[in-house]
């Protein structure tokens, strides 16, 4: 009976961790999205362009993913509930303070910061899964929660920052992550457990020159859209970017402790996955932040409206999440992972081309945003599961913070060369509707691109990858 009632109570503390961290990532996943159906009128509020504006969300993501493999190294090094507590903090206040933000620059700093906590928490949190759901089956499924809070946290973040721009404020959308992180912190002190400190080396050097270099080459991208390519403006950040980046390189080759082995790309079907995950991202990204203002610049929407749009994309997504296990069973990763980038590719393509000031939502906008989501719901497990093949237990954590880095870079590296094309494509200082249809459709075009080219490296990396170990495994049945 005593057994009982302990084994009862280690399984209610197991779930209540779980909902921590669920909502621990809800709010860092929200705060990637309730922004941008309040981009309109931020823009007004704080008299940003709209190139200036694609840092609302890049000043974020940039921070967050730079800094994502750095706060899984300190999560190891000296302890996860204390990064977890220090993120969920961090994040708290600097959520105040971009809520408070005067102007651009000061909302700016505050979101970069925040993606700074939420680097620092995400990676803890994961951990602290992993090490509390031990036994498979309740892995299996602390993850699929896990991961369904993550995909669908987006939308619902389009939709609660459409609700509060147009029925309170905004700047909203950044004070509720206040009580709530109050709230969680209370709740990491009281159930989780603290863990150990251990002695290792931080790769500063690598982090540092991997997030300026990310970012100046994105500033660069924006710089270009602003200035034009023939500007001094645009070629210093572009050129110091690259420098950066290739010092990144230099540096990860020599460091006793690097935050990316380099050994991860030495497997054909890993590179692939990471680059080809960093290009579907790199397009599919740029809808949360183009489509929303079509709706509401062109069309009228309301921003609640806007945000209530993207429903049949997070739908249709969340939809696909339970027919994967499945799909991949009988099919395998790759056919699931082709058949999803040619359904996303269709479905970005016929949007671009019915995009004008006469479009109508319903049917065509809302039937091609489901198709686009069952497109992005059958992409993003499979490219996970080919990020991981074949890593030695050391570097799985490196391995899994490359996936994200991968992620935040291309979401915020294709919107800086996709708002080059909006800009590219007419007049953006005061467009009349027709024109910014236009330039939204332009940029949709920019958008299959990418998808494209996330494509072409599934074909040239993971396929030739698959048939190298069919004949492996060939020529060991023979032997």
């Amino acid at each position: 009976m005593k057994r009982g009632k302990e084994d009862a109570r280690m399984h209610q503390s197991k779930w209540i961790i779980l909902t921590i961290i669920i909502a621990c990532q809800l709010i860092v996943v929200l705060d990637s999205s309730i922004m941008v159906t309040a981009i309109p009128e931020i823009g007004r509020s704080l008299h940003m362009s709209t190139t200036s504006l694609t840092w609302v969300q890049n000043s974020y993501v940039l921070a967050f993913g730079g800094f994502l493999l750095l706060g899984a190294r300190a999560g190891d090094l000296l302890g996860r509930r204390r990064m977890l507590a220090i993120g969920i903090g961090l994040f708290s206040l600097t959520s105040l303070l971009a809520g408070i933000a005067p102007n651009a620059e000061f909302l700016l700093i505050s979101r970069a910061l925040q993606g700074f906590a939420a680097a620092l928490a995400t990676p803890a949190a994961l951990a602290l899964l992993s090490a509390t759901f031990v036994e498979a089956k309740e892995r299996s499924r602390a993850i699929a929660m896990y991961s369904a809070v993550s995909a669908a946290g987006g939308s619902i973040g389009l939709i609660i920052g459409g609700f509060f721009t147009d029925y309170i404020s905004w700047r909203l959308g950044m004070f509720i992550n206040v009580p709530i992180g109050i709230a969680l912190l209370y709740l990491v002190q009281k159930f989780i457990q603290r863990t150990d400190m251990r002695t290792g080396r931080f790769d500063l050097g690598g982090a540092l020159t991997s997030v300026i270099g990310m970012t100046s080459l994105v500033y660069g991208f924006v710089q270009a859209a602003d200035q034009g390519w023939d500007a001094t403006a645009t070629w210093i950040p572009l050129a110091a970017g690259i420098i950066l980046l290739t010092a990144f390189v230099f540096i990860e080759a020599r460091a006793a402790e690097p935050i990316i082995p380099l050994r991860l790309f030495a497997n054909r079907q890993r590179s692939g996955a990471y680059l080809g995950r960093f290009l579907m991202v790199g397009g599919n990204f740029s809808l949360f932040f183009f489509i929303p203002q079509y709706l509401q610049n062109a069309l009228g929407f309301s921003s609640f409206e806007a945000g209530l749009a993207f429903l049949p994309f997070t739908v249709a997504q969340f939809g696909m999440m339970y027919l994967m296990q499945g799909l991949i069973r009988r099919f395998g990763n790759v056919k699931v992972l082709l058949t999803g980038l040619l359904i996303a590719i269709i479905g970005t393509l016929w949007l671009s081309r019915i995009i004008s000031v006469q479009s109508h939502f319903f049917p065509e906008m809302f039937i091609l945003l489901a198709i686009m989501g069952i497109g992005a719901g059958m992409v993003f497990q499979p490219l996970t599961a080919m990020g991981l093949t074949g890593v030695e237990p050391q570097n799985s954590g490196a391995a899994s913070g490359l996936i994200n880095v991968a992620h935040q870079s291309g979401a915020s590296l294709g919107l800086a060369v996709l708002i080059t094309v909006f800009n590219g494509s007419g007049d953006t200082g005061q467009p009349s509707n027709l024109q910014f249809a236009h330039a939204i459709s332009d940029s949709m075009l920019g958008s299959v691109v990418f998808v494209t080219a996330a494509l072409a490296v599934t074909l040239l990396s993971l396929l030739p990858a698959r048939r190298q170990a069919g004949r492996k495994q060939a020529l060991q049945v023979n032997e």
